[in-house]
C-alpha cells in the first residue's frame, strides 16, 4: 500500500518503471482525442469541478488511462471526496503512476501522471482516508471505465511464497501479490510479521475473472493445498503470521466460505480450524517477496517445500491449469 512518503521518494528520486511505455508527438494525440480529451491530458488542463457524473460512479470496475488505455485505479479504492473530482486512494499498480512537482499555481503540489504514456491525470494528496491516507484528485477526461470482470480474493495458508507459487499456476487468475492483512499496525515489515506481534497473516491476494475460474474453485483449492486443521502452523513454519485464514470481500463470498468449509469437514479428520473475516486492508510485502518461487527456484526452500507441493498440485487440479 502506497503511503505520502512513498510518493514524495518517487516525486525526489525518480519514478517505478512502468511495464511499458507508449509515446507518441501532440500531433499524433490531436488525432486520437477529442479536443477535451487533449486539453486536459496533454496539455495539462484541468476540468471543471462537479463537471463529470464519475464523480458519484461507485459500481465495481476498472478504470484506465483515457489515452494509452492503461489499468490505473481499481473502483473499490474509490471513494466521496467532496472535491467535485474522481477521488482513489490507490492505483491498481505501485508503477502505473508517475509523480512530478508541480508548482504551476506557486504552492507545491504532486501531479500525478499515466506512468505508461506521460498522460496528466490530475494531483495526489495527504488528506485521503486511512489507512493509506491518499487522495488521487482525477480529472473524469483522464480516465475512461473499463469493460471487467475482475474481482479480488485473499488467503492465508502458511509461507506466501508457497500459496503464491500455487494460485499464479491457474487459469483465470490475473495477479497474485503476496503481502500482510489482519493486523494491527499499517505498513509492517516481514520482520515484523515475523516477530508474531503484529497480528497479521501471510497473505497472498488474488486478482481474477470468475467467467474462467470461480471463487468456489479458488476456495477448494486454497482449502486443499495447505493444511487447514492446523492452528497457526504449516509444517515448520510456526506462528499466527502463519495461520490458515480467508477475508472475504462481501456476503456473497462469505456464503460461498461458509459452504465449502462445511463441505470439506467430511475430507478431514480433525477439525478445519481456518479463521474467516471480512476483508479490511491489505499490505504489499517487499519486492523480494513478490514473485518469489520463480525469481529462486533452486533456493533450498523452494526445492524442499514448494516443487513437492506443486508438483501434487499440478496432479490433482491438471484441468485448471494455465
Amino acid at each position: 500500500m502506497l503511503k505520502w512518503p512513498d510518493v514524495l521518494r518517487f516525486t525526489v528520486n525518480g519514478n517505478p518503471k512502468a511495464d511499458k511505455t507508449v509515446i507518441k508527438t501532440n500531433a499524433q494525440w490531436r488525432e486520437l482525442l477529442t479536443n477535451e480529451v487533449f486539453q486536459i491530458t496533454r496539455l495539462r488542463g484541468t476540468e471543471m469541478p462537479n463537471s463529470s457524473g464519475m464523480c458519484s460512479m461507485f459500481e465495481p470496475g476498472l478504470y484506465g488511462c483515457a489515452c494509452c488505455g492503461v489499468l490505473l485505479f481499481d473502483a473499490s479504492e474509490k471513494f466521496e471526496s467532496g472535491s467535485g473530482w474522481p477521488s482513489f486512494t490507490q492505483p491498481i499498480k505501485e508503477n502505473v503512476i508517475g509523480y512530478h512537482k508541480d508548482t504551476s499555481l506557486g504552492t507545491p503540489r504532486i501531479e500525478a501522471v499515466c506512468n505508461t504514456c506521460d498522460a496528466h491525470l490530475g494531483h495526489v494528496f495527504p488528506d485521503g482516508p486511512e489507512p493509506s491516507g491518499l487522495r488521487y484528485c482525477m480529472n473524469a477526461l483522464s480516465l475512461k471505465k473499463m469493460e471487467s470482470n475482475f474481482q479480488k480474493a485473499t488467503f492465508g495458508g502458511g509461507c506466501f511464497w508457497c500459496t503464491e507459487a500455487v494460485f499464479q499456476q491457474l487459469r483465470g487468475v490475473e495477479q497474485v501479490m503476496s503481502g500482510y492483512s489482519g493486523g494491527r499496525i499499517d505498513n509492517p515489515s516481514y520482520p515484523e510479521i515475523c516477530s508474531g506481534l503484529t497480528g497479521h497473516a501471510e497473505v497472498i491476494q488474488i486478482t481474477f475473472e470468475p467467467s474462467v475460474i470461480s471463487y468456489d474453485d479458488l476456495v477448494s483449492i486454497h482449502l486443499t493445498t495447505h493444511d487447514p486443521t492446523t492452528l497457526n502452523r504449516q509444517g515448520t513454519d510456526q506462528g499466527t503470521q502463519y495461520r490458515s485464514v480467508i477475508f472475504t470481500h462481501n456476503s456473497a463470498q462469505l456464503e460461498t466460505v461458509n459452504a465449502t468449509i462445511l463441505e470439506l469437514k467430511t475430507v478431514y479428520d480433525t477439525p478445519i480450524v481456518t479463521e474467516v473475516k471480512p476483508f479490511a486492508s491489505f499490505f504489499k510485502a517487499e519486492i523480494e517477496h513478490q514473485n518469489y518461487y520463480n525469481d529462486n527456484p533452486n533456493r533450498g526452500y523452494c526445492q524442499a517445500v514448494i516443487d513437492p507441493k506443486l508438483q501434487k498440485f499440478k496432479a490433482k487440479y491438471a484441468a485448471f491449469l494455465k
